[in-house]
């Protein structure tokens, strides 16, 4: 149920290669990659006062099990999970979902930087609900909650990438609904977790459609749209990991090791999305893991920074050359 860990800059050009993806793509997902955010600008500001740059780096983190004892490189403790998180909210990251980022809907406020925290595996320790309803102390959904009381600004929302029979001590049905209802993502993570690309074509589209069946039979009316590979295994032709019979993905992720071009840049690949791997600094392959990303981030050289507009694309004119297209009408150079 583990990962390897691969560089994302060996990674993704085979699998542009195999896909077919030209830096410039955009989304699978079926809605308009340049269509502005529905929501209202949350205080928007000129961008030259906060330092916008909307085609900076975004960390997409990628999380598995909490445990007191790890015993995987993919493990983290509790107390790990809920210092990264402050650490996140102290450094001024606003969560949003992978639909979300992925289709360039990032309505956060200026001066802020999103970040996605995403899921694999669906284990207990993620989701486990209590009689009353409510999440279980430890688990990832509490202390994310926690973490948002303390600071008001970090918004309690995350991507799960699911198999089936999700969440075994609380039930798929039953912790999905709550995940949906609390303004989560759900995502496939295929229905076995199986390498997609040990499977032939028709193999891989079966495991992804049964995962989204799953989803879908789990909680009725839920839309899936992001696709996490296990073991971060691309299928063979690529293309049908975004595509296939039942099911189309507006954003595939990979094990990756550092993180994502905005999505509004011309490099962005919506079928090959880099996740880092929670890590802190002394953990095996520390310099791929989050603890080192944030530390290159807070420099601020190449940090994605909201000017709290969602609809439009903020950034230093000289940045000019990395905007893809369709973002064009939304460009707001300064």
């Amino acid at each position: 149920m583990r990962h390897s860990l691969v560089p994302f800059c060996a990674l993704a050009g085979a699998v542009l290669l195999a896909s077919g993806c030209s830096p410039g793509a955009s989304s699978t997902g079926g809605e308009a990659a340049a269509s502005p955010a529905a929501a209202s600008p949350a205080a928007a500001k000129a961008p030259e006062e906060v330092g916008a740059n909307e085609l900076g780096q975004v960390p997409v983190l990628m999380y598995h099990q909490l445990t007191e004892k790890p015993a995987s490189v993919y493990d983290r403790t509790p107390a790990d999970f809920r210092a990264e998180l402050e650490r996140l909210a102290r450094e001024n990251y606003v969560p949003v979902t992978a639909r979300d980022f992925q289709t360039g809907r990032i309505d956060i406020p200026a001066g802020t930087h999103p970040v996605v925290l995403t899921f694999d595996d669906s284990t207990n320790s993620q989701v486990r609900l209590g009689q009353d309803g409510a999440p279980a102390p430890d688990t990832a959904v509490a202390i994310l909650m926690n973490t948002a009381k303390k600071y008001p600004a970090f918004k309690p929302v995350a991507t799960f990438f699911v198999n089936a029979d999700a969440f075994s001590a609380t039930g798929s049905a039953k912790a999905l609904a709550w995940l949906t209802s609390h303004g989560h993502e759900v995502g496939n993570h295929t229905d076995r977790h199986q390498n997609l690309r040990s499977l032939d074509q028709a193999g891989a589209v079966r495991a992804i459609a049964a995962g989204q069946q799953a989803i879908e039979k789990a909680v009725p009316g839920t839309r899936v749209t992001s696709l996490a590979l296990p073991f971060g295994a691309m299928p063979q032709p690529a293309a049908v990991a975004a595509r296939g019979t039942g099911y189309r993905y507006g954003g595939v992720y990979l094990v990756g090791s550092n993180p994502s071009v905005s999505p509004f840049a011309k490099s962005f690949a919506p079928d090959a999305i880099p996740r880092i791997r929670s890590a802190g600094p002394k953990d095996a392959d520390a310099e791929f893991g989050s603890s080192r990303w944030l530390d290159k981030l807070a420099t601020g050289k190449n940090w994605y920074v909201s000017d709290g507009d969602p609809n439009t694309v903020a950034f230093p004119r000289a940045s000019q050359d990395q905007l893809a297209p369709a973002f064009a009408k939304r460009a707001r150079p300064y």
